[in-house]
């Protein structure tokens, strides 16, 4: 898997002045790969690696000149190529999905789209300026699938469609939160063979309104079907129902949204056990699915495995949030590198956490080759 992501990153070009290069780029970025899946969080602790690790990384590339020091990364992570850094990283997560899809069921997978902050990046003590970028993660498989960056002055809406153009979506479902509930958006996911479900909120007015109206009515709702979820942990007891209906007059209402066939209600109602206390809340979405209660709630549950099993990740394992690295392209490309690294610790098989397994990828030379391999 890492000769596959080494060839992949070939394609990405390299703007230092020819015959003045020291280190070549697929040592610079094998070397922080390899730094990052053992526990390196910036340019230091990554020069620190590497140079310790010499012998090991010249299993795979000449390392001829040794290592370079932290300033060259640096400096190379600000001058790379951030776009095809990203389209090679999708082309290589494309072949680890494949790998993945084989052999599973015939279920479709969710694909989740969300963004995050990288709040360390900010470029004013107010914390204007720092990076957001979102991604493509594939719930099932649990990879990372692609990254783009939401330039300054714009926002998801405008980076969402760049992301879906490097993923493969055929017979996928496609989850995203409100923001990209957007007519264009959703016409690029059926230009991509994949089916939508994206969350109704307000910036969507008319047509949550409508939603809402239709779910509040007893006559309406009496027919519909109906799906529910019991599941105890942390504490509590959460009961989630679905409600779901066809879309057609709806579709009508509104004809620019490419194949709205259905539309759902979402009630999530939490029991504290120690307390008794409950709590409810009720979300809308409106899906190309058919309207089938228990697939369009396992969709949407499987769309917050990007806050738990990405996010929640980068920032608890890989201290994502407190890593200043700043200028000129180097948050963005290490930020993918993080997303490199986290692909292949969760390609290992073993039951330890991340965490975990970076400390022993530091300390044991097999474990290493192992996740690197898997």
């Amino acid at each position: 898997m890492t000769i596959g992501f080494l060839n992949e990153m070939r394609t990405v070009p390299d703007h230092r002045v020819a015959g003045m290069v020291t280190f070549p780029l697929d040592e610079i970025l094998l070397a922080t790969l390899v730094s990052v899946v053992c526990g390196a969080d910036d340019w230091e602790r990554i020069e620190d690696y590497a140079s310790e690790s010499l012998d090991w990384l010249r299993r795979f590339l000449p390392f001829a000149q040794g290592v370079p020091s932290a300033q060259t990364f640096r400096k190379v992570f600000r001058l790379i190529d951030p776009v095809a850094l990203e389209r090679g990283f999708a082309s290589w997560a494309a072949s680890l999905r494949a790998c993945k899809q084989a052999g599973r069921g015939a279920s479709p997978e969710v694909i989740a789209i969300d963004g995050k902050t990288a709040r360390g990046s900010k470029t004013a003590p107010d914390g204007t300026g720092a990076l957001h970028l979102i991604s493509a993660y594939a719930s099932e498989a649990g990879l990372v699938l692609a990254q783009r960056a939401v330039e300054a002055k714009s926002n998801e809406i405008t980076a969402i469609p760049e992301l879906l153009e490097l993923l493969a979506l055929d017979g996928a479902i496609v989850s995203i939160d409100a923001i990209g509930t957007q007519t264009e958006i959703a016409k690029a996911i059926r230009a991509k063979r994949a089916d939508y479900v994206l969350a109704l909120k307000g910036n969507q007015m008319s047509l949550c309104d409508d939603a809402r109206l239709f779910f509040a009515d007893p006559s309406l709702r009496a027919g519909l079907g109906v799906h529910t979820e019991t599941a105890i942990g942390h504490g509590r007891i959460e009961e989630r129902t679905a409600r779901a209906a066809p879309a057609d007059w709806l579709s009508q209402r509104h004809p620019a949204w490419k194949d709205l066939t259905s539309i759902v209600e979402i009630t999530a109602r939490r029991t504290d056990k120690r307390t008794g206390r409950t709590s409810s809340e009720t979300r809308l979405y409106i899906s190309s699915l058919a309207p089938e209660p228990a697939l369009l709630l396992a969709a949407v549950r499987a769309h917050w495995s990007i806050e738990n099993n990405l996010h929640w990740i980068l920032d608890v394992a890989f201290d994502e949030d407190r890593c200043r690295t700043r200028k000129d392209n180097s948050a963005r490309g290490l930020a993918l590198i993080r997303k490199a690294a986290l692909n292949l610790l969760k390609r290992e098989p073993s039951k330890l956490s991340i965490g975990r397994k970076r400390a022993k990828a530091c300390m044991n030379q097999e474990f290493r080759a192992a996740v690197l391999a898997s």
